[in-house]
């Protein structure tokens, strides 16, 4: 069904538009996702949420306990409507978030500058789909994702300052897991179906009176 409609769909955009949404279908990635516990600043979530796209990242998971998740649209800059959100907003959202992600086959893997961690230059991107989790601003990842991780990883830093800003962060790792990614024999483009389905999403937010249009079809 996806693939028929894609095609109908696809009358309405250019060419030369269609040819750039599958090239960057292409380069989407599942196999690692991002998921932001908590995060206060909407400026830092919504650079995250660029970073995200601009690595291929499709997939972004967002806890909201105390804090309720805004996206700042002069910093995402259109790139949210690229991607999949979802959210956790139940009385125990870090619990079913790692139990969902568990469920999906991730390992959880949490950011943190203390404690025995692995290097991130040293972390072995082969070992499985990677779950980053990315915690608050004020007091970064919660007891729960500490109690649940299965690898903690850090950022080498040289200076005096002991963390990097949320979305600085998000960017070096990020960079450093996908070129791994990317460099490795994992087949960690999306599959058929997915594409299919990524592909129907941007159709979407790309044509004018879409919904309109799919009715008619």
């Amino acid at each position: 069904m996806n693939t028929e409609l894609n095609r109908y769909l696809s009358q309405f955009i250019s060419n030369d538009r269609k040819e750039l949404l599958q090239q960057k279908l292409l380069q989407r990635t599942r196999y690692i996702c991002v998921c932001l516990e908590d995060i206060f600043h909407s400026q830092n979530a919504s650079a995250v949420l660029r970073t995200c796209e601009a690595f291929g990242i499709q997939d972004v998971h967002i806890i909201e306990d105390k804090n309720q998740y805004q996206i700042n649209p002069m910093v995402v800059k259109g790139s949210v409507k690229w991607l999949n959100l979802y959210k956790y907003n139940s009385p125990q959202p870090s619990c079913d978030a790692i139990k969902h992600l568990k469920n999906k086959g991730y390992r959880i893997v949490a950011t943190s500058p203390y404690g025995k961690n692995t290097n991130l230059e040293n972390f072995d991107i082969t070992k499985g789909k990677t779950a980053i989790f990315l915690g608050t601003e004020y007091s970064g990842i919660s007891d729960v994702v500490k109690e649940n991780a299965d690898e903690f990883i850090t950022i080498p830093m040289f200076g005096f300052v002991e963390s990097f800003n949320i979305s600085v962060s998000a960017a070096i790792i990020l960079h450093n897991l996908v070129m791994k990614l990317r460099n490795s024999e994992i087949a960690w483009q999306l599959g058929e179906t997915e594409q299919n389905t990524v592909m129907q999403q941007w159709l979407q937010a790309t044509i004018r009176s879409a919904d309109k249009i799919i009715e008619q079809y």
